[in-house]
């Protein structure tokens, strides 16, 4: 009932999410190259509509698992992360976060990697994989390497047999305000060496967009802030995908 602080990081219930929820996805798709998600962004302080988006996620058929590009928070406070997180375990399959710039805010680095995890990371949904990164420089004073192009050589350098397509999601898409974006088309270089890259994820902008944004044919989709009531939803099939929005 006291909070010593507010951005301290004696975190109550569950840490360790995305680890714990990437093994759900990958058991349940092993083998697998058919499956659908849905992917939301910008949950801050919007708490009475990422309810309804859970309830609405959960009334869904053959949802695999949810994508989050983060801004889970909108002042890095240790409560915000814990109140998205609780609301975001009311859902009926697994989700994994990615983080935001103002995740970054204050302690807010140090509480999403005790409850969510690391700021870049992948998994493997069956043949298709999934490489989330941080991309919010600005945040970081351009001081770090964001993104981190050493993590994503070691990634392709570890892919395993059998991946055939490739999704890079991320909070800051290139050329936003957020994005390092002296180097927005190496960026672009360094991730169209995975496997088949089908498309990229983003957030911030809090607006629905699908942008060929360096006229390459590898789209990106950006959801809106939560606010909006929207869901994307891909469905992939063996050879394909579609996107549908769902408001609700």
């Amino acid at each position: 009932m006291i909070e010593f602080h507010p951005y301290d990081l004696d975190i109550d219930g569950e840490t360790g999410i995305n680890a714990k929820n990437i093994k759900r996805i990958e058991s349940a798709l092993q083998g697998k190259d058919a499956f659908s998600f849905v992917f939301i962004s910008d949950t801050q302080r919007w708490y009475d509509e990422t309810e309804d988006a859970v309830y609405a996620i959960n009334q869904m058929e053959n949802v695999d698992f949810v994508i989050h590009t983060g801004d889970l928070s909108d002042f890095g406070l240790k409560l915000e992360f814990e109140l998205q997180r609780d609301i975001l375990n009311k859902l009926d399959v697994p989700y994994v976060c990615l983080l935001g710039n103002h995740d970054c805010l204050a302690t807010g680095q140090d509480v999403f990697r005790i409850i969510f995890g690391d700021e870049n990371f992948s998994f493997h949904a069956g043949n298709t994989h999934f490489v989330c990164l941080n991309t919010n420089a600005l945040e970081f004073d351009y001081s770090e390497a964001v993104p981190d192009f050493a993590y994503i050589e070691n990634d392709l350098s570890n892919l395993p047999a059998g991946i055939a397509r490739t999704i890079v999601a991320m909070h800051a898409a290139p050329y936003t305000e957020q994005f390092n974006n002296n180097i927005a088309r190496v960026f672009q270089h360094y991730i169209d060496e995975y496997p088949s890259l089908q498309f990229c994820l983003a957030g911030h902008t809090h607006s629905l967009a699908v942008e060929d944004i360096f006229e390459d044919g590898i789209f990106y989709y950006t959801a809106p802030c939560i606010k909006k009531r929207t869901l994307l939803h891909f469905i992939f099939t063996p050879d394909s995908y579609t996107y549908e929005t769902i408001p609700y």
